[in-house]
């Protein structure tokens, strides 16, 4: 069983400082805090409406980070622009839409085979891994594979949403659906990583899969750091990927 990577998305420590207009808390230090406490990478998704990440913000995190950024971003030119700029190790192309809370669900890829195999083709050749976040679906898995992405990331907030609404026959479907699309993705060569919606609650079914080699975690472990700080709840988070993995291997 390979080790599994934890990606610690710090978008929601700039989310706390653009309610008040300030400069604090910085999403640079809760990146750096990060890393001391074990983070594998720092996520952070530049949204196009700026509405919690900055562009000031991810020219700090490039210049000070010593663990891979991995840039979540919509498939525009202009971001597309800043990510050739910036050559971060990792890019996540996600849907985007300016009335959602968070990101609702995977990027239609199968829909947009042509733009999107262009669009990620100067992404590669700059050095990025490209990652596509998407559902289990079979159809968008293979399609990723087919534009040249070199890693998907299935979207688990619906798994997450039915464990919390107590639908355990449903999440329990969802979790398996999970499974199969990544031992679908593993099957054509794609890295897999898994994200979106992940607690302490819900992390372990997810963590055990063979295939994921990465999850990358962001509100609840702002939130939870509220109550016990940063470290320990990424520490939290890694005790739980952790025990998983040795369970399953």
């Amino acid at each position: 069983m390979t080790h599994l990577r934890l990606g610690v998305n710090i978008d929601h420590v700039a989310t706390v400082r653009n309610a008040r207009g300030s400069a604090y808390p910085d999403p640079v230090r809760a990146a750096k805090l990060a890393e001391d406490a074990g983070a594998d990478g720092i996520t952070a998704h530049l949204r196009e409406d700026r509405r919690h990440i900055t562009d000031g913000d991810i020219d700090r995190l490039m210049a000070t980070l010593t663990r891979p950024l991995n840039f979540e971003m919509a498939a525009t030119a202009e971001m597309q622009a800043i990510a050739l700029r910036h050559r971060p190790r990792a890019v996540c192309i996600v849907p985007e839409k300016r009335e959602e809370r968070t990101t609702e669900g995977g990027l239609d890829v199968a829909a947009d085979v042509a733009r999107l195999t262009d669009y990620i083709a100067p992404l590669r050749d700059a050095g990025c891994r490209v990652s596509m976040f998407i559902g289990h679906d079979p159809r968008q898995i293979e399609a990723s594979a087919r534009i040249g992405a070199e890693v998907v990331e299935l979207h688990t907030g619906h798994y997450c949403d039915l464990h919390a609404e107590g639908r355990l026959a449903d999440r329990d479907a969802e979790l398996a659906a999970l499974a199969g699309g990544a031992r679908l993705a593993h099957s054509l060569g794609l890295e897999v990583h898994a994200g979106h919606g992940l607690t302490y609650d819900t992390v372990a079914p997810v963590a055990a899969f063979p295939e994921v080699r990465e999850l990358n975690i962001g509100h609840f472990l702002i939130g939870e750091a509220i109550f016990v700080g940063l470290k320990e709840a990424i520490a939290g988070m890694r005790r739980q990927m952790d025990r998983a993995r040795v369970s399953s291997a």
